[in-house]
């Protein structure tokens, strides 16, 4: 046994110690919060949690702790039509209505400063100012989560974050601590599908899925509850990066995100999504084999489909990131009449923890009277003083009920508008237990396995490959594997062949066959280039109309077309006309760009291709199935190239060619015909089925 294998064993072994609260006491069970029966809300008195995630509240000052990477930006929502059937919620009623937001899009593991494409869960928050108070939705780009008891979150982002030791690695969960802590708690391998698959390197936040994760409850003025679910559904369709494009992207632009946001935006493509809610019954509660409050689990939209009530629209960057993106403060636990909670035990205790870290991280109570948390609706109620409190109160009463005020501010009945809890019944015991409904783990992750493509499947299995590559422990790779064997033998087999662990012989994964059409990106395309930005490599020499038909075509899609050359400044086409350059080959990899157009024009066509840096970015575009473009001469570029398996027409033909997202027309064709042809290739976002790697040298 070499030393580093002793040293790897040596820290198998522990020390033997017990668990125990800050003050010494021994604690019993620390995987589940204190309850009022095993399906009940988490009670005030669970001193053991309420220590432990005090205390992980306060562990960073003054970036968060989680979700430190962000990007914001102002916009609005309106209703489709009132929803009265299902919530008194003022902002959710008049169609003509629109109400201000702010969204908060962010990583999760790194700090401020890592890169915006790693691997993680995105943040999708949302605060709405409406009449009636604010109310924070605040979720993910994921459905569903890691634990469902809030008192493993501490132990959740200790185990992702950057090792203690040597704080390595950063926003990244390819280590032993995450794999180690992940393998021990099943209940985290259908979140682990999801963050494995390509939802977890979204292409931008416009094309990204929102999800409240948790299940809410919504009251009708007649005192009706209904369970729900929140979901954003972006116009423009869900489309994700490829892993060897995310890293390149981590180290050539780490602000690609919220560069992509702020450019949208100040060129006029607003980021738009579908506000949904997926709406079950109190009598239906009971109906479905995975439990409601389970927020390691969806509702899988074939069973409940998701009801389309409003749009939200990303209009506005922000004046100043600190004051704004930075300072923002969200909250589970800001809701309004019409809004209620479940007893999801992971919701109950995120609505004690974020008000807890917002006192540590803004310095008092008073953060809600920084310009980006204010209400836009009066506020009045008798706290005072405190770190930085702006409001300057009159008058010598701060107490209720009161005669000197005639009795103001005084509190409002339900028909006044109050704010009144559902009357849910409860009735349990004292228990620090999980109910037996929580403890199918697999079954959801085997439906998420079954839902993707072919494609989709084999990303899977390379970034588990690629994540669990990078972990020392072999005990800790063939506990994951286990895992991957009960969600499909598939999945455990193509896994471990790629990381020294025996392949599972027989399969541990329940027989279960069900798909979710909706899990799989490739079935939320969208018929747009809406948002898309494309390349146009030209050097000197260049056939200027050809340009600017097909930059005018895409424009007017509603797609970024950019001219790429080697220097920056004017260059010259054919006729001798100049097109200024928007960016250089050394500045603007292919990586940023979802396609690549190469027109025609001899003398530009030979200078590009004597140089390497062209020739790299369309063989790299080629790896990443994306789409390209060539007009004219610029054929003979791909032909200089080391793309392969391209059918490029013949001198003089007048053909269209589209093989595998490549097209090519030479002289005399429609460039019409070319440019709608091309639009249809970019709206497929990738052609997967080009997916050979090692045949291009990029």
């Amino acid at each position: 046994m070499d030393e580093k294998e002793k040293q790897l064993d040596q820290e198998t072994k522990g020390s033997g110690e017990h668990l125990t609260t800050n003050q010494g006491a021994r604690i019993s069970d620390n995987q589940n919060s204190l309850r009022a029966g095993s399906r009940g809300p988490t009670l005030m008195e669970d001193f053991i949690f309420r220590e432990k995630i005090t205390h992980f509240d306060h562990e960073r000052i003054p970036e968060r702790v989680v979700h430190a990477r962000g990007a914001g930006a102002h916009g609005y929502f309106q209703p489709y039509e009132s929803q009265a059937d299902i919530t008194k919620a003022g902002f959710l009623q008049d169609p003509g209505k629109a109400i201000p937001v702010f969204v908060r899009f962010s990583t999760v593991a790194g700090f401020r400063g890592s890169a915006d494409t790693a691997r993680d869960v995105r943040g999708f928050a949302v605060k709405f100012y409406t009449d009636e108070g604010i109310f924070d939705l605040v979720g993910n780009n994921i459905p569903v989560f890691f634990i469902q008891d809030a008192i493993k979150f501490p132990d959740l982002i200790h185990s992702v974050k950057p090792e203690p030791h040597n704080e390595i690695p950063q926003a990244a969960s390819a280590h032993d601590t995450f794999y180690d802590f992940i393998s021990l708690v099943p209940e985290s391998m259908h979140m682990m599908m999801w963050v494995m698959s390509d939802r977890a390197i979204p292409r931008s936040f416009s094309m990204m899925e929102g999800f409240g994760i948790h299940t809410f409850r919504m009251i009708n003025e007649k005192g009706e509850s209904h369970f729900v679910k929140f979901h954003w559904k972006p116009v423009l369709g869900t489309h994700s990066l490829v892993w060897n494009e995310a890293q390149t992207i981590a180290g050539k632009d780490p602000d690609f995100h919220r560069r992509d946001l702020w450019e949208s935006i100040e060129d006029g493509n607003f980021p738009e999504y579908e506000f949904g809610v997926q709406v079950i019954r109190e009598d239906e509660e009971f109906r479905f084999d995975f439990d409601i409050l389970d927020a390691t689990k969806l509702w899988p939209e074939e069973e409940v489909p998701v009801r389309k009530i409003g749009k939200m629209v990303l209009n506005r960057n922000p004046d100043n990131y600190f004051a704004e993106t930075e300072q923002v403060a969200f909250h589970p636990g800001h809701i309004v009449p019409g809004i209620d909670f479940s007893n999801d035990p992971l919701l109950q205790g995120r609505l004690f923890s974020y008000t807890d870290t917002q006192l540590i991280r803004l310095g008092g109570p008073n953060f809600a009277e920084i310009p980006i948390n204010r209400p836009t609706c009066p506020v009045h109620n008798n706290q005072r003083d405190g770190y930085m409190r702006q409001t300057i109160n009159k008058g010598r009463v701060s107490y209720e009920p009161n005669s000197l005020a005639q009795g103001c501010p005084m509190q409002n009945p339900e028909n006044l508008k109050g704010f009144v809890s559902y009357a849910e019944k409860m009735d349990g015991v004292k228990v620090r237990e999980r109910s037996e409904s929580f403890k199918d783990h697999y079954t959801q992750a085997t439906l998420f396995w079954n839902s993707m493509t072919a494609v989709e499947k084999q990303h899977i299995i390379d970034a588990f490959s690629f994540e669990l590559s990078m972990v020392d422990h072999m005990h800790i790779r063939e506990r994951m594997v286990d895992h991957l064997n009960h969600i499909h033998m598939d999945l455990a087999t193509g896994v471990a062949e790629n990381i020294g662990v025996a392949p599972p012989t027989a399969t541990k994964a329940k027989d279960y066959d069900k798909k979710s059409p909706a899990l799989s990106l490739e079935n939320t395309r969208k018929n747009t280039i809406k948002g898309r930005k494309v390349a146009i490599l030209v050097a000197e020499g260049f056939n200027g109309k050809e340009v600017m038909q097909v930059k005018d075509y895409l424009t007017k899609a509603g797609a970024k077309a950019e001219i790429i050359t080697k220097v920056l400044g004017k260059v010259k086409d054919k006729d001798g006309k100049a097109m200024e350059a928007d960016k250089t080959l050394l500045s603007a990899p292919s990586v940023k760009y979802d396609a690549v157009y190469i027109p025609g024009g001899q003398k530009s066509v030979e200078a590009l291709q004597q140089q390497g840096d062209a020739l790299h970015f369309v063989n790299e575009a080629f790896k990443h199935c994306k789409p390209i473009a060539a007009t004219g001469e610029g054929c003979d570029f791909l032909k200089a190239s080391a793309i392969t398996g391209v059918d490029i027409a013949d001198e003089g033909s007048t053909d269209l060619v589209a093989e595998k997202g490549v097209l090519s027309m030479r002289e005399g064709a429609s460039l019409d015909n070319f440019s709608r042809k091309f639009e249809e290739a970019i709206a497929r976002h990738r052609h997967w089925e080009r997916e050979k790697k090692d045949k291009v040298p990029a």
